[in-house]
């Protein structure tokens, strides 16, 4: 019997080929590539899970034309030549045995091609100064380029490299291809006149300007044939004031729309900072965040099959998406990353097992350091080869273990354990598990953080381990029962400054007023600019509150080391509702009406009123609880996790608590 997401499981049948739903796996950047661009054996078991998890679609994200000419990450595929045919078939392979479509996002970075990876000016549709030479250059130490407007030899020739890149996957197996005409891209950069300012046959008029595309699309066609299936990604509106937008959209939807098989509408652009968010969301901003988009394209285009991506975080609300005729198809990247089953356990009914994606940016910052793609919530991802299948193994000895904290570090090796088949006990000295993820999940907006919560409980209740609350683990507790192993994740406390008046009732740590255990006046101060202080004071001001934040050091750097990639909107968001911070202030001293502060520049002190201080100054690890249980098992088999540790974040906590249970 069929699951009651009939149309989220309906097939789909495009020019002969065969989707045995309409679930997408929006194109992630793995970096496991080889050096030279190639599939590796790591990057295809990294993809087996969501094959094995029932995606009909699995694309990966930025594979380029040509590697020496167009490359931006660290790792990406790279179709220039024949040689790529061999290990791509490792990929299309393992898909096909699946029933799943394998596809690549043929991409040519154009303008954001990095000239320190290509070793010359990018190319692009002009003669332009792409914005991120504004630190790339002085980062690589060179000057600024501006990029090479590409002549019509050079057109011809970079048609044919698309052509020719996609021939190559269907040499390899595959049945289809995604062309990457949005986020700002080479074949974006010819159609929106923010890039394009030619005034030959590709510039001026859509028709002009919509030129390269065409010329790449029936290129594509002329090589790889009838029965193989065009997908074409665009941004329904590039956002940027001077951009492309919607009405015009539709216009070059017109023009392409019989030459593509499947459009995939995104939003935004890739290569400029403060447009990024369009097509990255972060927690910050709604769900489903470029549905509209594609509802207005299907309205428009009722026979084009069109696939929608943005926060869509679950196959429940793809269902409904999909039924209303809103799209016919729906990708998720994000939401697949924190967990490959998702529809296997939508299927089965499982729903309240699905691991919820936290929309924190941390999978998409770890390009940028670089690393190998992972995710906050799911320590499996990336992991694959060490833990074939999503899975540990069974452990040859079950041993009695003890795990000392209710918060993700200790309910993820929790669970763990319970895997290995190990007889588990976990303290929790409070009434509630979730540790520090109670209140960090209490502000309107945090409502992803909810939803893990939500489930880390869930999960945690399912398990065969004895969970013992109010219960607080002392020494002498742990030594009586005699554990084998001990997982310690106490985590940790905040910083409570060492001033004159910071024991007074009006002053609270920020997410104990997030949460609605203490009540803020009417003039609040909030010490401390990272992302504990930066939400609460946006929270309080959504609510009409008069808010300052303070912070001791000279810049912002608190709140980029806290927030990742979710910074950028933290600040535009205290820009829009005109918060004060006040940086190079330091604490000195809480009176009744007052918060006292010391220009850390002039040594000058400086009042500001206020009827409730926040403090969000940062954690301390809890080291003398942890140092006190290091003994009350055999001491190889003791493990500090989580903020216990080291105080970070869920992404650090989850990961550390996994790695210790994996192989006790």
């Amino acid at each position: 019997m069929g699951s009651r997401y009939e149309h989220v499981f309906a097939p789909l049948r495009i020019r002969g080929v065969d989707f045995r739903n309409r679930l997408e796996l929006a194109p992630p950047s793995p970096n496991l590539a080889s050096r030279d661009g190639r599939v590796t054996t790591e990057f295809v078991n990294l993809f087996r899970s969501f094959a094995r998890g029932g995606a009909a679609v699995i694309t990966i994200g930025n594979s380029v034309v040509d590697i020496k000419e167009a490359s931006d990450e660290e790792r990406q595929l790279d179709l220039s030549s024949d040689e790529c045919i061999l290990s791509l078939t490792l990929f299309a392979e393992m898909c096909a045995g699946f029933g799943t479509q394998a596809s690549l996002e043929i991409n040519h970075n154009g303008k954001d091609s990095d000239p320190g990876k290509t070793g010359k000016a990018a190319y692009s549709a002009s003669r332009i100064l792409p914005s991120h030479e504004l630190w790339r250059a002085p980062q690589q130490g060179r000057e600024m380029l501006y990029t090479i407007e590409m002549d019509h030899q050079k057109i011809r020739e970079t048609v044919e490299k698309y052509a020719q890149a996609a021939y190559r996957c269907k040499r390899a197996g595959m049945k289809m291809t995604m062309i990457h005409g949005g986020h700002g891209n080479l074949i974006a950069q010819f159609a929106s006149t923010l890039y394009n300012k030619r005034n030959d046959e590709y510039g001026g008029s859509l028709e002009n300007r919509a030129r390269f595309a065409i010329e790449v699309l029936d290129r594509v066609r002329a090589l790889c044939g009838e029965d193989f299936v065009i997908e074409y990604r665009i941004s329904a509106d590039e956002i940027h004031p001077e951009g492309m937008h919607l009405p015009e959209t539709l216009k070059f939807i017109e023009i392409i729309q019989d030459k593509v098989d499947i459009l995939h509408v995104s939003a935004g652009l890739h290569g400029e900072l403060q447009y990024m968010r369009n097509w990255w969301q972060n927690y910050l901003m709604d769900r489903e965040y470029n549905v509209h988009y594609a509802e207005k394209i299907k309205k428009a285009f009722p026979n084009l099959v069109v696939c929608t991506v943005g926060s869509i975080m679950n196959i429940g609300r793809a269902e409904e998406i999909i039924a209303s005729g809103k799209a016919d198809m729906v990708a998720m990247c994000r939401p697949l990353l924190a967990d490959p089953e998702m529809p296997r356990k939508y299927a089965h009914g499982r729903e309240e097992d699905v691991r919820p994606c936290l929309r924190c940016q941390y999978c998409g910052a770890r390009l940028m350091i670089p690393a190998v793609i992972n995710c906050a919530v799911n320590p499996y991802l990336g992991n694959e080869t060490e833990f074939p299948d999503g899975k540990v193994k069974k452990a040859e000895v079950k041993k009695r273990v003890a795990v000392v904290g209710g918060g993700p570090a200790g309910i993820q090796a929790m669970l763990t354990l319970c895997d290995r088949g190990h007889d588990v006990t976990l303290y929790e000295m409070s009434d509630r598990l979730g540790g520090h993820v109670v209140l960090g999940a209490a502000l309107p907006f945090k409502e992803d953080v909810q939803d893990y919560l939500d489930y880390l409980v869930r999960q945690a209740t399912k398990t065969p381990a004895r969970i013992l609350m109010n219960t607080e683990a002392t020494k002498e507790l742990l030594d009586a029962e005699g554990y084998e192993a001990l997982i310690i994740a106490v985590g940790s406390k905040p910083i409570i400054p060492k001033v004159p008046g910071i024991d007074k009732s009006h002053v609270h740590w920020a997410p104990d007023v997030d949460a609605g255990k203490a009540e803020p006046g009417e003039k609040t101060v909030i010490v401390g600019a990272g992302s504990v202080g930066v939400e609460s004071a946006i929270a309080l001001k959504r609510a009409g509150k008069d808010v300052t934040i303070v912070e001791m050091a000279p810049d912002m750097r608190c709140l980029s080391a806290s927030a990742g990639g979710v910074a950028m909107e933290l600040m535009s968001i205290v820009e829009d509702l005109q918060i004060p911070i006040v940086l190079n202030r330091r604490l000195e001293e809480v009176t009744d009406s007052t918060v006292v502060c010391c220009d850390t520049q002039t040594g000058e002190k400086i009042g500001f009123p206020a009827d409730t201080v926040l403090l969000a100054v940062g954690m301390a690890a809890r080291c003398d609880v942890a140092d006190s249980l290091r003994r009350s098992a055999p001491e190889t088999e003791v493990f500090v996790v989580g903020d216990a540790s080291e105080v970070g974040d869920i992404s650090g906590a989850v990961r550390s608590g996994f790695k210790a249970a994996a192989y006790i």
